[in-house]
């Protein structure tokens, strides 16, 4: 079983970036479980996500303690939040910034595992219109988690959100994907 938390603010995404990985995991026959941990329940506060996938059956229904990956939509949190809490050595760190990993390393302090890093709000403004980071740091993580294919995480992003949105919004948030995937870099 792999474990992954989010870390966002109330507007950005994190709550479906969680479901929409889980999503993409279904797709290819594995178990998931996708859900939110709110605080303050309001618009631009801290929240964080968690999704766990596996081969076989998931038996533990609590809040992701230790996970394999982090994934960071805002840059400004790793001033106020612990995002490498419960990780160790070979974990996955995931940026939202236009800093450098080695950058972002040294100003979380972690010592061991990977640290990536990719401009996720400057993709989805280019590409959906918005500042958005969610479904561009979607595709870093399938890039660096290698726990699903992109295929599978953007037929289950049209399905469940093609009735919802425009075409073009579809399209837009696909190629955003498909931008963070190639563009994300990591040391």
């Amino acid at each position: 079983m792999k474990e992954v938390r989010f870390h966002g603010r109330g507007g950005q995404g994190a709550v479906t970036a969680a479901k929409a990985f889980a999503e993409g995991a279904l797709v290819e026959g594995k178990f998931i479980q996708a859900f939110p941990e709110y605080g303050p329940e309001r618009m631009g506060a801290p929240v964080k996500s968690f999704t766990r996938i596996s081969d076989g059956m998931i038996h533990v229904h609590s809040q992701v303690q230790n996970p394999e990956i982090v994934v960071v939509l805002d840059e400004t949190l790793l001033d106020i939040v612990d995002v490498t809490e419960g990780i160790s050595g070979s974990k996955i760190v995931i940026v939202n910034t236009k800093q450098s990993p080695a950058e972002i390393r040294s100003k979380i302090g972690l010592t061991g595992g990977k640290v990536y890093a990719v401009d996720a709000s400057r993709i989805s403004i280019e590409t959906i219109g918005r500042d958005m980071p969610n479904t561009p740091l979607l595709g870093a993580l399938v890039k660096v988690s290698e726990l699903i294919g992109l295929e599978s995480l953007m037929h289950s992003f049209r399905e469940e959100f093609g009735k919802k949105f425009s075409e073009k919004v579809i399209e837009g948030n696909i190629n955003a994907m498909k931008r963070a995937y190639e563009e994300v870099v990591g040391e």
